[in-house]
């Protein structure tokens, strides 16, 4: 945001981006001077107009009937299917289903996920519905807005209900009700259909896919875009909506990460993509350790100690796949990260930024869901916070690794190896030792191949000495295996 300059919101529920709209938005944006959008931490999409063609612009956007955001955008994982995540009942017609139950944009953050997917915050929001095992059942937990603790309610919801229950408990939590308390109002006086919740949630560990540039999935392409500085050129974007419209690519996808997504790419049209990329200089392969980091909307300080640590990692050659980090200078709640730089009040005023201090916390067993923040170091200096979340790294590391993975799955499978063997049974003539073998049968005495030793005629001999069946005992094959030859 620049200094003569005022931002505006525009939602985009679910993260899901109409590119006939958005082109239309962009062309009115441009009437008005903007030169560059953003795309916020809730999938939503930052404006910032010149003051002086604010209200020209305002006027332009009520009369293509463009509504600006009142309330937090609804968040959802829909960017994630089909690509971060396979077999879910959650697909992407649930979504829309889920997004049309809502007649209105709730006041509190809503989030809306798979809980199968890692790419997408599972908690950031303060009523967040999550999937369960059970086809159209969810989880709901809840969180006071300046709080990080969570509520579980008792109940998985059918989904027919997501929109109703979040309009009850979005009433009763704003009217000053605990979630305790919110769950015993709607309980009394909405009636939903619902199930056991019989199980905890079952998570899978975090990492976050890398969702930049050019990926084969099925027959077609996706495409990831992000921005290092969050700035998206707007002649840019205007050709991205240009090439769906004219190649018939209906949505294109806002991210947590405010970067973008833009799914089934017919190959045929990859030079089309690489073609606007290359005019407008995108580039769509930095690091890993810079696609992970959680940085405050409308946040330039934040933006700057994001660089400064990255430049650290560059130089440390440091891995950090399985955490992402979060930047907090106005410290709010919802943010989501393994990691926390935390700015401190700083005492002695801001033209005295040299004697700035941060915070480093990171949360317990370095679960990115986990709402609990563990102090690694306080009061530090911008200089040192670079050696010191290194280390915090090679400790995540450590601890990851203080169970031998390896050798555990060696011994693993040696034991399902002698198992195998030992429980496999044969049947031995005692007369002559000679072993019964199944997978061959006796063709000389018309006993097919695959025929068992039970299955036998009761005339059957030994193939070698004759001896009848009732002389053939049953033995383990390992305690044959282990006869000298």
């Amino acid at each position: 945001m620049t200094k003569h300059s005022h931002t505006l919101s525009v939602n985009f529920t679910g993260g899901i981006i109409s590119p006939g709209f958005l082109l239309e938005l962009l062309e009115t944006a441009t009437d008005a001077q903007a030169t560059h959008v953003r795309f916020g931490l809730r999938q939503q999409l930052l404006i910032d107009i010149p003051d002086k063609h604010l209200e020209a612009f305002k006027q332009d956007c009520a009369a293509r009937q463009i509504t600006f955001a009142m309330q937090p955008n609804m968040m959802s994982a829909y960017p994630a299917a089909g690509i971060f995540v396979q077999n879910s009942w959650l697909s992407e017609g649930i979504y829309k289903d889920v997004f049309n139950l809502f007649e209105e944009m709730p006041s509190l953050k809503v989030n809306i996920c798979d809980s199968g997917q890692t790419f997408v915050p599972l908690f950031t929001g303060h009523i967040n519905w999550i999937t369960s095992s059970y086809t159209h059942y969810w989880y709901l937990y809840l969180r006071l807005p300046g709080s990080q603790q969570l509520y579980v309610w008792p109940e998985l919801i059918y989904t027919n209900h997501i929109a109703e229950v979040s309009k009850a408990v979005e009433t009763f939590l704003l009217a000053g009700y605990s979630p305790e308390q919110a769950y015993a109002a709607v309980k009394d006086s909405l009636s939903y259909i619902s199930r056991a919740k019989d199980r905890d949630l079952d998570l899978p560990a975090f990492h976050l896919p890398y969702y930049e540039g050019f990926n084969k999935y099925d027959n077609n392409y996706w495409l990831g875009i992000y921005r290092r500085d969050e700035d998206f050129p707007i002649d840019f974007l205007k050709e991205v909506c240009t090439i769906c419209l004219e190649t018939r690519t209906g949505q294109l996808y806002a991210t947590p990460w405010k970067s973008l997504i833009i799914k089934n790419i017919d190959a045929r049209h990859r030079p089309l993509w690489d073609y606007i990329l290359g005019k407008h200089g995108i580039n769509v392969r930095h690091a890993a350790n810079e696609l992970n980091w959680q940085v405050e909307d409308n946040c330039e300080d934040g933006l700057i100690l994001k660089r400064h640590v990255i430049r650290y990692f560059d130089t440390a050659d440091v891995r950090t796949y399985g955490l992402c980090f979060s930047v907090r200078v106005r410290h709010p709640a919802s943010l989501f990260g393994t990691v926390v730089i935390r700015r401190q009040e700083n005492k002695y005023g801001s033209k005295l930024k040299y004697m700035q201090r941060y915070d480093i916390l990171y949360t317990a067993d370095y679960n990115a869901n986990s709402a609990q923040l563990l102090v690694y170091r306080e009061a530090v200096t911008k200089e040192q916070l670079g050696p010191y979340i290194v280390a915090l790294c090679k400790a995540f590391y450590e601890q990851r690794s203080a169970a031998n993975v390896l050798q555990h799955y060696v011994t693993e499978q040696a034991s399902l190896t002698v198992h195998t063997v030992e429980e496999k049974q044969v049947y031995q003539c005692t007369t002559c030792l000679t072993v019964y073998d199944e997978t061959v049968g006796d063709a000389e005495q018309g006993v097919a191949a695959g025929t068992p030793f039970t299955s036998l005629p009761a005339d059957y001999g030994c193939s070698i000495c004759a001896a009848p069946v009732s002389d053939f005992t049953m033995v383990r094959e390992a305690t044959l295996l282990a006869q000298p030859a």
